[in-house]
């Protein structure tokens, strides 16, 4: 009775094998979804979820720097420069969106900590002094900050279509950042010009 009892489980536990042997492959394959199409998150990795963040941040300090400039420049040069960040970084905040929309990834809605508090100093300025650190920080620093982590992305990111992104992204940014050198140079002698003649006017008076 016992051997009965045994060799009846046992033919029981085969049949159950055979049964999800006879399963669809599909169901079974990591990157596919029940109904076979691909999943989307199935490459995308830690380090592209840190990319696809950090140009997210980017692009979110130039468009509320430049929105800065349009109030607190006294240079129109300044001012074309900044509605130029507003314009390509909103475009480019678009396809970051995209991105992160078919990958299911929620973005940040808000900056982080430390980028909100560089705004925040350049919004405490004005005129020729917010000219001069806008220049320096929001043009030519973040713009350089934005080239060393793109150049590190093309080589870390994993996703084919973020990969896609940072390699048509780059080129934009540097030719921000070549524009931005220059202007920020042209700022600088400017302002020298300005605070020269400034200086020499007290003593001509005594003259």
């Amino acid at each position: 009775m016992l051997r009965k009892f045994l060799l009846k489980g046992l033919l029981g536990v085969s049949a159950a094998a055979a049964l999800l042997a006879a399963l669809p492959v599909q169901a079974q394959t990591p990157g596919t979804t029940a109904s076979g199409t691909a999943a989307t998150t199935s490459t995308f990795s830690r380090a592209d979820n840190k990319i696809l963040m950090d140009l997210a941040q980017a692009n979110m300090v130039e468009i509320e720097s430049g929105r800065l400039a349009q109030t607190r420049s006294q240079s129109e040069q300044v001012k074309n420069f900044a509605q130029r960040m507003i314009d390509d970084h909103t475009k480019a905040q678009a396809e970051v969106q995209q991105l992160a929309d078919a990958r299911n990834i929620a973005l940040p809605k808000k900056l982080g900590l430390m980028n909100r508090a560089r705004v925040n100093r350049l919004g405490g300025l004005s005129g020729e002094a917010f000219d001069r650190a806008y220049m320096e920080r929001a043009a030519v620093a973040e713009h350089k900050k934005t080239h060393d982590m793109l150049r590190q992305a093309e080589t870390r990111a994993k996703d084919p279509e973020l990969k896609d992104l940072v390699a048509r992204t780059l080129p934009i940014v540097d030719q921000h950042l070549t524009a931005a050198q220059q202007l920020h140079k042209d700022t600088m002698q400017g302002s020298s010009r300005t605070q020269g003649t400034t200086g020499t006017s007290p003593d001509k008076k005594n003259e």
